[in-house]
């Protein structure tokens, strides 16, 4: 996926994005990935904050950051903010995710939701958020991975080619976060619909 691309595809889903995939990707995964954060007050940093549609799930005894690198999402994150009054939101700010503007173990959890398939360069991506991270810290991934094998393996690839098109790559593998970081796996769960989406649960080395 190339930055422009990017850029152009979620200027045109930005207006529609809460009542099209919003809706459909909070249900279970935005909310679950929440939950886990929710286990203890701290410092939040959610990676592809989009329109901040997973904001209000949030504990108020938090401080939560949110980062994206479209300015059209970025907008609406903000008005989002102020109609609802989300204090607990401190910062939302325009940022590559592969060069975080954060010192190293600044976050209790990193939580990026339906992001790491879209943004350019995933393997830089993991690890920033890896060395933002604190020690003993959380890191949610909510994706959608590759089949292993059969027909929807098979059409994946098929749409691979469209990724520009699409905004977002339908044949990421989950090898391609986990061969690059030395978080540690705590859970895995599949999420609906039809278990195309997979929450993982990583933990950052005490």
């Amino acid at each position: 996926m190339q930055l422009e691309a990017i850029l152009k595809s979620y200027a045109r889903y930005a207006p529609v994005y809460d009542h099209t995939f919003g809706w459909m990707l909070s249900f279970r995964g935005r909310s679950m990935a929440a939950g886990i954060a929710n286990r203890q007050p701290g410092r939040i940093l959610e990676v592809g904050v989009g329109t901040g549609i997973s904001l209000g799930y949030y504990r108020r005894e938090h401080q939560v950051h949110g980062i994206d690198i479209s300015p059209d999402m970025l907008e609406r994150a903000h008005r989002r903010v102020r109609q609802k009054r989300l204090g607990h939101v401190t910062q939302l700010e325009i940022m590559d995710a592969r060069k975080m503007h954060f010192p190293d173990n600044h976050f209790d959890t990193v939580i990026a939701a339906y992001v790491m398939s879209v943004v350019p360069e995933p393997d830089k991506v993991i690890r920033e958020i890896e060395r933002v991270c604190k020690p003993g810290g959380d890191v949610i991934i909510v994706n959608h991975f590759v089949a292993e094998r059969g027909f929807r393996r098979h059409f994946e690839s098929m749409l691979a080619p469209l990724s520009a098109k699409l905004g977002w790559r339908p044949d990421m593998a989950l090898q391609e976060i986990l061969s690059h970081t030395s978080l540690h796996e705590v859970a895995r769960h599949t999420l609906p619909p039809l278990g195309l989406f997979t929450m993982l649960h990583l933990r950052k080395p005490g």
